[in-house]
């Protein structure tokens, strides 16, 4: 097919190493999904504060308009600080990549017909383009434009930070709440390094020995090495100046600065999707002529890291009747969530494990849990995490949704802790929470 071929040509031609401006972003992106309509959906998930520039995502998979039950969701976010501008370029080439690579590549063919990718190349168009006079170091275009910065305006499980949530903040959350993330990156600049959950924390997550530890903690370094490993020079730890050197190229946010609001613990905690950010380069808006070698060094580990989305165990959760149940609590066990990670509405469950041997722990609201020991390979070259399904043969009813107070969690945990004896486990005390927030 001659006109197939050149349409090809055409979209792969038009998207040259330099920046793209918010009306050349949005018509390459109408283009590619003009190009490739059955496996490509765009759509703008709200506006930013000025109202004019869509906050646009492209989602690329064998079923691009829906989720399908047992296909994992996955996204990447770029620019939400508006002067931070690689990891806008650089998606955009990797949706280049994909969407000429499906079909023709076997294994971006099988990442595609078994995940469904989100791409959201700006989360602050308002900033990026505020941004005249791009510097490797600060600009005002980092905040929207209302000022904000917008990762520090999530809602933060360890203090109360009163943040005026801002449109492309409300945004990113509703999408969040109306999609079942299983794994997710935000793509940043000024340093170069992969950092993971917490960014911030207390004496409950272990910040007095200034690293803040999630449950899955193994799961995150795992996350982020293998980014830093299939990253050029990542890996080599080395940072952007002598005074300050990531080893294997990786850090704990917290262990690095503490930061409220951020995004990438809002994920984890209320999204029960896995989020690590990226710090693409130590200078945060390059001359256009680099472009082209981040896009070489990262180019790797950008497809690598999302395979990490069919590490684990996944299923259904379902009543005597084969109908799914939605809100069931699903956890592999000695990993609750202070938030309790629940099911979606198809009874869907996805956990993110590295290979090992888990019991799975399923529960209904006032029903007796039930148990499973899984025993889990690395499945992420077959782009399938391991199937594991709940039938709870005397349930019936579907429980209402127990959604997670957007309150401190973890500062509750703390007073908690400083109420009983130093010698009671931390696991104990979160049990106790989550029965209350049950």
């Amino acid at each position: 097919n001659v006109a197939g071929i050149l349409c090809l040509v055409s979209v792969a031609a038009v998207l040259d190493f330099k920046y793209h401006h918010a009306e050349e972003l949005e018509a390459y992106l109408k283009e590619v999904h003009a190009a490739y309509p059955s496996f490509t959906h765009l759509h703008s998930i709200g506006r930013s504060v000025e109202g004019r520039e869509d906050l646009w995502v492209l989602v690329l998979g064998r079923f691009p308009t829906h989720h399908k039950i047992g296909i994992p969701e996955f996204k990447y976010v770029a620019n939400m600080h508006g002067d931070e501008t690689v990891g806008r370029e650089i998606l955009l080439h990797l949706i280049d990549f994909l969407v000429t690579s499906y079909t023709r590549d076997p294994v971006i063919t099988r990442l595609l017909n078994n995940t469904r990718i989100h791409i959201m190349p700006t989360m602050n168009p308002d900033g990026f383009e505020a941004t005249k006079v791009p510097d490797c170091y600060y600009t005002q275009g980092r905040y929207n434009k209302n000022g904000e910065d917008l990762n520090r305006n999530f809602p933060d499980a360890f203090e109360s930070n009163n943040a005026n949530i801002q449109p492309e903040t409300q945004a990113v959350m509703d999408w969040i709440k109306n999609e079942t993330f299983v794994l997710s990156a935000n793509l940043h600049g000024g340093a170069l390094v992969a950092s993971y959950t917490f960014d911030n924390g207390n004496s409950v997550t272990g910040s007095l020995k200034g690293y803040s530890k999630s449950p899955d903690d193994d799961v995150f370094i795992h996350l982020a090495k293998t980014y830093s490993f299939n990253h050029a020079t990542m890996y080599k730890g080395t940072g952007c100046d002598n005074r300050q050197t990531f080893p294997e190229g990786i850090t704990n946010g917290y262990s690095w600065y503490k930061l409220e609001g951020g995004m990438q613990d809002y994920n984890y905690i209320w999204g029960q999707c896995f989020e690590i950010t990226l710090e693409l380069s130590c200078c945060k808006y390059p001359p256009a002529d680099q472009l082209e070698k981040f896009w070489r060094d990262n180019k790797a580990a950008l497809i690598e890291y999302i395979k990490q989305v069919h590490l684990g165990v996944k299923g259904q959760v379902t009543d005597k009747n084969g109908t799914p149940i939605p809100n069931a609590i699903v956890e592999a066990k000695g990993r609750a969530h202070v938030c309790p990670y629940r099911t979606n509405k198809h009874g869907e469950y996805f956990l993110l494990l590295l290979p090992g041997t888990y019991i799975i722990n399923a529960t209904v609201p006032g029903f007796k849990s039930m148990l499973k020991t899984v025993e889990i390979p690395n499945n992420t070259g077959n782009f399938s995490a391991l199937k594991q399904d709940f039938s709870f043969s005397e349930v019936s009813i579907r429980p209402e949704l127990a959604s997670c107070p957007k309150t401190p969690l973890y500062q509750e945990l703390e007073w908690a802790s400083a109420a009983v004896k130093p010698t009671l486990h931390i696991l104990g005390l979160m049990t106790v929470v989550l029965v209350l927030f049950q």
